[in-house]
């Protein structure tokens, strides 16, 4: 006889897909705020208000959209859920932004790569979640179809 475990926190209105990808998004996005908030005065032409605090406390407020995703799947609201981890993901096309300041050759290896990264990740968390999320419409629309 076979038994599964399964962790309180995870939600099994989420496809797995979706977990790898949220894990990869949310490590990349630590990873790259927490080399921008650490090298601050590394990045070129970063405002003077950009400090390490407030780096820290962007992750904060971004980090809670996807909290407030997982949650919202987990209390049964899996759409509301879906999207917000979309948003959640799409934020992390806004470290693009860094190149609107200073070129590509202007950052440091390691600042590209974490840039890149966690822009990459997000995009891929926000499209995934798009579709599961028009799935769910559909399907709520549609009862033969499943997401």
């Amino acid at each position: 006889m076979t038994t599964t475990m399964r962790l309180p926190w995870t939600s099994a209105l989420l496809p797995k897909g979706i977990w790898a990808l949220l894990a990869t998004y949310c490590l990349a996005s630590l990873a790259h705020f927490t080399h921008n908030a650490e090298y601050i005065a590394y990045y070129p032409n970063m405002p003077a208000w950009v400090t390490r605090e407030t780096v820290y406390l962007v992750w904060l407020a971004v980090t809670s959209v996807g909290v407030a995703g997982l949650l919202l799947s987990r209390i049964g609201w899996p759409f509301l859920g879906a999207v917000a981890l979309a948003v959640y993901g799409a934020f992390g096309l806004d470290g693009l932004g860094h190149y609107t300041l200073a070129l590509c050759a202007e950052h440091t290896w390691a600042m590209n790569l974490s840039i890149w990264a966690e822009a990459v990740a997000g995009l891929g968390l926000a499209l995934a979640c798009a579709v599961f999320a028009s799935r769910l419409l559909a399907a709520r629309m549609n009862p033969a179809i499943r997401p």
